[in-house]
């Protein structure tokens, strides 16, 4: 069984920095892409960031772009996403999703599997 488990949200003030985790177990997930999606209130999902496990060839959103940054640590099976210069735009609940297609994924239906989410709250 397949387990992803977020970590390390919370509240924090405009333009501070935050850094999310997230575990995965279960499998081998080297062959594997894995983004970073986040949904706000009233709101669809939508896409943040994601990595490929082999080669780390990373992807972003354009509102996100140069403020975040996806890595990932292949001896922990965990991804990480930096948040810096975090804006209230950015408040909602980040999911961390697992892929097992041959091309990085920017929609939600592009992955298999996903984590509960972890809040992010930015105050202005």
């Amino acid at each position: 069984q397949v387990q992803l488990v977020e970590s390390g949200g919370g509240l924090v003030q405009a333009g501070g920095s935050l850094r999310l985790s997230c575990a995965a177990s279960g499998r081998t997930f080297s062959s594997y892409t894995m983004g970073w999606f986040r949904q706000a209130p009233g709101k669809e999902r939508e896409f943040v960031a994601a990595i490929r496990w082999s080669g780390g060839s990373t992807y972003y959103a354009d509102s996100v772009k140069g403020r975040f940054t996806i890595s990932r640590d292949n001896a922990k099976n965990t991804v990480y996403l930096q948040m810096n210069s975090l804006k209230p735009e950015d408040t909602a609940v980040y999911y961390c999703a697992a892929g097992r297609g041959l091309v990085v994924a920017t929609i939600p239906q592009g992955y298999d599997y996903w984590g509960q989410g972890t809040q992010v709250t930015v105050s202005s």
